[in-house]
């Protein structure tokens, strides 16, 4: 049933029962700006002038459009606005999954702040990396989300669940 499913192309899919999803996050596929580098768990922001996405690279960005998605164990659970190839896309477009709700992988720098369990997380200014966020008010259209793991110093990925605010 489910190789099925995977093979159509339009269509609706209703459910009498309950439906199990066994991953961790809901993503939206969004274009990379031309001219940069991501990896799965970098903080992404808007690119105004591609239309695309690019890693964060400024505290308290309101730009911010999520986490790519993927990082270490956590995968997509759904992905919105996926195009695969021959679907009239050019082969060259660079298309990631931006987790946008549930649990997802991030890079967070501590160096500017211990981050503990229940800490809100923004944007900052280590290229792709969030930061622990020092007032809520300053914060107030940049959150990310909130950390589910501490980190006490350095960069490193941090189990974050995923609530743009």
């Amino acid at each position: 049933f489910a190789n099925e499913i995977a093979h159509l192309n339009v269509g609706t899919l209703m459910a009498r029962q309950d439906i199990f999803i066994g991953n961790a996050d809901i993503a939206e596929e969004f274009d990379v700006s031309e001219d940069v580098e991501v990896v799965p768990g970098h903080v992404v922001v808007l690119d105004e002038s591609q239309m695309s996405i690019r890693p964060a690279m400024r505290p308290y960005d309101r730009r911010v459009t999520g986490i790519i998605s993927g990082a270490g164990q956590y995968r997509q659970g759904i992905v919105l606005d996926a195009v695969r190839a021959g679907a009239g896309v050019s082969s060259a477009a660079r298309r990631v999954p931006v987790a946008m709700l549930g649990k997802v992988l991030c890079w967070v720098d501590a160096d500017l702040g211990e981050v503990r369990v229940g800490d809100m997380l923004t944007t900052s200014a280590t290229p792709g990396h969030a930061m622990r966020v020092g007032t809520a008010a300053s914060a107030a259209g940049s959150i990310i989300g909130k950390a589910m793991r501490p980190l006490h110093q350095g960069r490193g990925l941090v189990p974050v669940l995923v609530s743009l605010q």
